[in-house]
């Protein structure tokens, strides 16, 4: 038997497996996904070419993550679930391996506060650091404090402006850039190539909001350009927030055919206005990103053309990250996520993967 051979069997058991086991749940009843297909995977290769960092590089010193003092600084309210999810799966991947001392403090959507969260954090002892940034500048007091003492950083999900292995050690997360170029092409897909389009802006401040938004906008321009974007506005992310924005965007543009919300709250938010308004599903085509299972309940039962998959899972590959560094090997500035489409040929069998 080829190796070629073989793989493809492995992968077709383990396929088959994981069906399996999807079949025997009740989605209601497993908030966690029901297969790994859950599970971060990194993009091929690993690595990429860009510059890496060592421990020696760094001048710190391993120590063993077990008995360390371990600080996760969550940037938002755990109001919806992909902050929920995240701060869940540190704790969970923590809890797995031993991790004995772990502190989690969470900003509040606060600025000010994830600073002094972070600056308690190395006050009480840290020797690593997993950071959930809300904004993408302003961090160099963190920075500072942790470059003098040694102590790695790892960013997940949103990037900070500052030095690979001098003032952090790497980022975790999406290509959101991509992600935007993915979302436009669910947009094109669903209207054919015209028509008025409306951006539900992420919060200002981040490098997620700019790639995203950029990333769409691009493609729009280079593969449709019978599509216009007519409005634009902050629904910095919250639901509250992206139901009041389409509101006004309803009014203001009655004639608008899509919706581009650049997370699943906002998106959600949007749905309630439409159907305030009297719309009917599919009215409107909506295309959002981070793969929440309401949002993918949404697509199921048509509020929702397509939703780009965030995922928020970063435990597992932030501790084997920091688990490789502290063993002498050389890690990427940037560890770059696969993440997954959901549109109405899989939406109902994968609501058990969502989170």
């Amino acid at each position: 038997m080829t190796p070629q051979i073989r793989t493809a069997g492995l992968a077709l058991a383990v396929l088959l497996t994981a069906a399996a086991c999807a079949k025997a749940e009740e989605p209601q009843s497993a908030p966690a996904a029901a297969s790994t297909a859950g599970q971060q995977v990194v993009q091929s290769p690993a690595g990429g070419a860009g510059p890496t960092c060592t421990l020696q590089q760094s001048g710190g010193t391993t120590f063993d993550l077990k008995t360390a003092t371990v600080g996760f600084s969550q940037s938002e309210k755990e109001a919806n679930p992909f902050r929920i999810a995240e701060t869940k799966s540190i704790k969970d991947e923590a809890a797995r391996l031993g991790i004995a001392n772990l502190k989690v403090t969470n900003a509040q959507s606060q600025f000010s506060k994830q600073i002094t969260d972070v600056q308690q954090l190395i006050a009480q002892g840290a020797r690593l650091l997993i950071i959930a940034p809300l904004n993408s500048d302003g961090w160099e007091p963190v920075l500072q404090q942790a470059a003098a003492k040694k102590i790695p950083i790892i960013t997940v999900d949103r990037k900070i402006n500052a030095r690979p292995c001098t003032d952090y050690l790497t980022f975790i997360g999406s290509d959101f850039y991509e992600q935007g170029k993915r979302a436009a092409d669910r947009m094109i897909e669903a209207l054919n190539g015209k028509g008025k389009v409306a951006i539900l802006l992420g919060a200002p401040g981040n490098n997620v909001t700019t790639e995203r938004t950029n990333g769409f906008k691009d493609r729009v321009k280079e593969k449709a350009p019978g599509i216009t974007i007519s409005f634009e506005q902050t629904g910095e992310f919250a639901r509250e927030k992206g139901q009041q924005v389409t509101e006004q965007l309803i009014q203001s543009n009655p004639d608008i055919n899509g919706i581009y919300a650049e997370n699943d709250e906002m998106a959600l938010g949007a749905v309630t206005a439409l159907k305030g308004a009297g719309k009917e599903p599919g009215d409107i085509k909506i295309v959002s990103v981070d793969g929440t299972r309401s949002a993918v309940q949404g697509i199921a039962d048509g509020w929702l053309h397509a939703v780009i998959e965030s995922n928020p899972r970063f435990g597992p590959l932030a501790f084997e990250t920091a688990q490789k560094f502290l063993d002498g090997q050389a890690i990427p500035d940037k560890v770059i996520i696969s993440d997954r489409d959901y549109d109405t040929s899989n939406a109902k069998d994968s609501l058990g993967e969502a989170y």
